[in-house]
């Protein structure tokens, strides 16, 4: 005789509960470098992983905007932290994105007016406008050591 044994299938979490966090160490850099090889690599790493997971969610709509508020919020961490490591936390609870990036390095975050010909440094400026354009929220904690977003889904 022959038993089989039936599990019920696996479902995907509801838009409630889904949480992803990641470390990573990043190069050290002079305040003139710009964007080391290997961390550009980890930064579209992330946006690839943050469309996956936000594919997994449901929420596929929000990949494109939010993909560009990741890649942003990482790579300024990057290029003005000095720090040595970041860390990445995207949750998803009670109808809210939530996305953070901690880079261990307290400061002084701000949008500065940029110059029409300037190649950089318009990055927190297009996060502020597609989190307005969600209706959402966006600001720093832990001393300027964590940028944060909230979005509703």
């Amino acid at each position: 005789m022959m038993t089989t044994a039936v599990r019920p299938p696996l479902s995907a979490p509801t838009r409630e509960e889904d949480s992803m966090s990641t470390c990573f160490a990043i190069a050290r850099r002079k305040d003139s470098e710009g964007l080391p090889p290997e961390d550009a690599s980890r930064v579209g790493a992330m946006r690839r992983l943050v469309r996956a997971r936000l594919k997994y969610c449901g929420l596929q709509r929000m990949s494109d905007d939010v993909a560009v508020i990741v890649s942003e919020l990482l790579t300024n961490a990057i290029l003005h932290s000095g720090g040595e490591q970041i860390t990445f936390v995207m949750t998803v609870r009670d109808s809210s994105l939530r996305i953070s990036v901690h880079d261990e390095m307290p400061g002084n975050l701000e949008i500065r007016p940029v110059n029409s010909d300037a190649e950089t440094g318009r990055g927190l400026c297009l996060v502020a406008s597609l989190v307005d354009a969600h209706h959402g929220t966006w600001g720093v904690s832990d001393a300027g050591a964590t940028t944060w977003c909230s979005l509703p889904c």
